[in-house]
């Protein structure tokens, strides 16, 4: 007698009901239009004006572009933006490497959303002179106030802008302002004779210092402090409190020695410690003892004049870079003069000269 019973094996699978698919087709293909469709300026405009943060990380991605198709578009955005700028608080933010800038900005931040404002923090990330490239890791050093839902973080990388700035953060604080956040915070690379360009565009200037590291009038540079509207000694907190005091008190007497500033303003010292939170309210308290003054002699008006003024011929000078050497014809002669000058047939001052008369003759302006 045959035997009928099922001889499958028992590791087979049986026959089961079809999965359905795990993501939505319809679902899918909309999110991949909405991807490859470039926003119009419009778009972005009514974006930031509304509130929308994809609106807003958009137009600074557009801003910070060197695409030549992207920059009619960033013009038209920076335009339109320009109306709902100036009513915020610029603040820049240095010190020299290991004084704990983003812990300390985290820690200044959370404070001020605490007190009700609305808080943007463009961090400048230095690039590589070899690779080009950034870490960008300053949202991971600030992983409270990243979450604030009244704090914004744009890490930018510098390139090859010194002054411990990005390329356009000008025009970022701009777009900042329209989004509507009335404290801009910028945290520089560092602190040396170069990093004086964020001076020139803020309203304040803190810098941070630690004690206990050598000699602190030594541990930054004259030119540094003499734009300081505030100096802060970081990590006053454990075993360093005595010395952070002591520090201050140096510090307070050397901001007699510098040249009285032009805004009447009487630079301080002070301790703070970003980890205990302790010190923060009164660094707070000092940044608005300078506003009140400067508002009311005219002098923070006068200064955004200026700085607008300083915007325009930075503007001017970076075109004129792009456009110099977007040239094809320039690019064809400096490729061919940049071989004489390796091989010492022609110095670099002359075969600079000779790339200038030439892009000046193209334009008809020599």
């Amino acid at each position: 007698m045959e035997d009928k019973r099922d001889k499958t094996s028992a590791l087979s699978e049986k026959t089961g009901v079809d999965q359905p698919d795990s993501l939505s087709r319809e679902v899918a293909k909309n999110v991949i239009s909405k991807r490859h469709r470039q926003p119009s300026a419009d778009d972005l405009v009514n974006g930031i004006f509304s509130g929308d943060v994809t609106s807003l990380s958009r137009a600074i991605t557009l801003v910070e572009s060197t695409n030549p198709e992207h920059q009619q578009k960033a013009s038209d955005v920076i335009s339109a933006c320009l109306p709902k700028t100036n009513h915020s608080v610029r603040i820049g933010i240095t010190g020299v490497p290991g004084v704990g800038k983003s812990t300390f900005i985290e820690a200044f931040g959370t404070y001020l959303t605490g007190i009700g404002k609305r808080v943007a923090v463009l961090a400048v990330d230095p690039s590589s002179s070899l690779s080009r490239g950034s870490i960008l890791g300053d949202k991971t050093r600030m992983e409270e106030l990243v979450k604030d839902k009244n704090a914004y973080i744009r890490p930018s990388a510098s390139g090859e802008t010194l002054g411990g700035v990005a390329r356009k953060t000008r025009e970022t604080i701009t777009l900042c302002e329209a989004f509507g956040f009335d404290t801009i915070i910028i945290e520089t690379v560092g602190v040396g004779q170069s990093e004086t360009a964020v001076h020139g565009m803020t309203d304040f200037f803190l810098l941070l210092q630690i004690a206990g590291a050598g000699d602190e009038l030594q541990g930054i540079k004259r030119g540094i402090m003499e734009m300081a509207d505030a100096i802060a000694i970081n990590k006053a907190d454990g075993d360093n409190v005595k010395r952070a005091k002591l520090a201050k008190t140096e510090f307070g007497r050397a901001l007699h020695f510098f040249p009285e500033k032009s805004s009447g303003w009487m630079p301080k010292a002070t301790t703070c410690s970003a980890v205990t939170k302790d010190g923060i309210d009164e660094v707070w308290g000092i940044v608005s003892d300078y506003l009140e003054l400067t508002k009311g002699n005219g002098f923070f008006e006068q200064r955004r004049s200026e700085q607008n003024l300083a915007w325009m011929r930075e503007t001017i000078a970076e075109q004129l870079r792009f456009r110099f050497y977007s040239d094809p014809n320039i690019g064809k002669l400096l490729e061919q003069l940049s071989h004489d000058v390796l091989h010492n047939r022609i110095s670099p001052f002359k075969a600079a000269q000779e790339m200038l008369a030439n892009y000046f003759k193209q334009a008809g302006t020599s």
